[in-house]
């Protein structure tokens, strides 16, 4: 008896030494969560489309123009893949709401117009949701997060619905 009771406390104590790496950091996603990366149009042809995808694997893909398949297509999705995308995009979630960065707004200040946009959605299970909309000629004084937001979707297994960019 003594033996097992040394041993589930030694347990215990080793518990606590789960390396930092290990820990996830926020919320863990669940089933019912999605991330909606959708890509406004330009003065071009610039491909405009949506990509919603889940923790569970599942995704959908919707061409709208400019794009090389038009229409929706569900995809599949490695959760390594989903947690990669979900990791670029969240040091820019906010914690609530909704964040802008639009053309003539105090966080972009002379930006170039005709260029495209992307709107990211969180939405958790819960019925919650968060969204950014990012204008990519705010670029200039918000480096990081163009880069960001431009390299995500290579995240994701859709390059070949998306097509050939201009």
């Amino acid at each position: 008896m003594k033996q097992w009771l040394g041993l589930g406390v030694m347990g215990l104590a080793l518990a606590g030494c789960i390396p930092e790496s290990r820990v996830p950091a926020g919320p863990t996603p669940i089933e019912g969560d999605s991330i909606t990366y959708e890509t406004g149009p330009c003065f071009g042809r610039c491909p405009v489309y949506a990509v919603t995808v889940r923790p569970d694997g599942t995704g959908i893909f919707e061409g709208k123009r400019f794009t090389a398949v038009t229409g929706e297509r569900g995809f599949t999705l490695s959760r390594a893949q989903y947690d990669a995308f979900a990791a670029r995009l969240a040091p820019y979630r906010p914690a609530s709401g909704e964040v802008r960065y639009a053309h003539g707004e105090p966080n972009c200040a002379n930006a170039p117009t005709d260029m495209p946009s992307v709107e990211i959605r969180w939405t958790r299970a819960i019925g919650d949701s968060q969204g950014l909309y990012f204008y990519l000629g705010c670029r200039r004084d918000n480096a990081a997060l163009a880069e960001a937001l431009g390299g995500a979707v290579e995240l994701l297994p859709v390059q070949e619905l998306i097509g050939e960019r201009p």
